[in-house]
């Protein structure tokens, strides 16, 4: 599933090739058919994401939310002459002018609807704090977290506690501050919880900016180790996601994986040490 920095560079690509151009709006698969009449020959006002949904706006208040689930995609091009919409498009949306043509073409997305300004706040007002928004007070996450006796692992996938995680930064943001992802979140100390958040801020801006997520510190790029860099569909350098079985870049112990929640968590067993509150020793 596409985390976070996917929906906020989608949101910066749909403004900077959209915003402020009257669109056509279709659904050549037919699911959005009713409410892309609805917009179509509208201008285009912007686009903005909160954790993993996206919302492009449109005059009177009307969004199109978009939340690409694990299957969805989001194409956006340009060019001289706009191709035959192919496979199961949900949303085309075309911007003509003499000589330059651009659209977009959502596929396979758990949802695409239109939405009322309201509905629009709602859905927001359901999340966690988005780190990659100027908007965000991760003491709201917190006040969630330190309530909680849920394994942090799994209050970090919570996109009601903290938006637009998923399993990557979720793994390698653990690893980097060396907690154990089974810990109880009520045991974290406050001044841990900002180091994480301040850590999260910084390496989804660097995806925001790159396209892919790199975790590594500099010391542990495969040309300061001497080592191959890492081959994987998902790309970038990190130290625990995936990587199960393979030496940790830090201690050389094997990484492990296990399932929580119904999703594969990845840890480092020397440098993640269990946690064991004092308090039951």
């Amino acid at each position: 599933m596409p985390e976070g920095h996917t929906l906020h560079r989608l949101a910066d690509q749909v403004t900077a090739t959209f915003a402020g151009r009257v669109v056509r709006a279709a659904s050549p698969q037919g699911r959005f058919a009713g409410s892309a009449a609805l917009v179509d020959g509208q201008v285009l006002v912007g686009a903005e994401a909160w954790g993993k949904h996206l919302f492009i706006a449109f005059p009177d208040d009307r969004f199109v939310h978009i939340h690409l689930g694990l299957y969805g995609k989001l194409d956006v091009a340009t060019g001289e002459a706009v191709p035959p919409a192919i496979g199961q498009v949900r949303l085309r949306l075309v911007a003509a002018d003499r000589d330059w043509q651009a659209w977009a073409d959502l596929r396979g997305a758990t949802t695409c609807e239109l939405v009322t300004r309201e509905q629009r706040d709602a859905v927001v007002a359901r999340s966690g704090p988005d780190p990659l928004r100027g908007d965000a007070d991760p003491d709201r996450a917190w006040a969630r977290i330190r309530r909680s006796k849920a394994p942090i692992g799994g209050l970090l996938m919570d996109q009601a506690v903290l938006a637009g995680v998923g399993n990557v930064y979720r793994a390698e943001l653990l690893f980097r501050h060396r907690v154990d992802p089974l810990r109880p979140g009520s045991t974290l100390r406050v001044g841990q919880w900002h180091a994480m958040w301040e850590d999260l801020v910084a390496l989804m801006r660097e995806g925001v900016r790159t396209g892919r997520i790199d975790t590594v510190r500099p010391e542990h790029t495969p040309e300061a180790m001497g080592r191959p860099p890492r081959r994987d569909d998902h790309g970038g350098e990190v130290y625990v996601y995936r990587r199960t079985g393979q030496p940790c870049h830090v201690c050389g112990v094997a990484v492990r994986t296990a399932e929580l929640q119904g999703r594969n968590l990845f840890w480092c067993p020397r440098c993640q040490r269990r946690f064991r509150s004092r308090a039951l020793q």
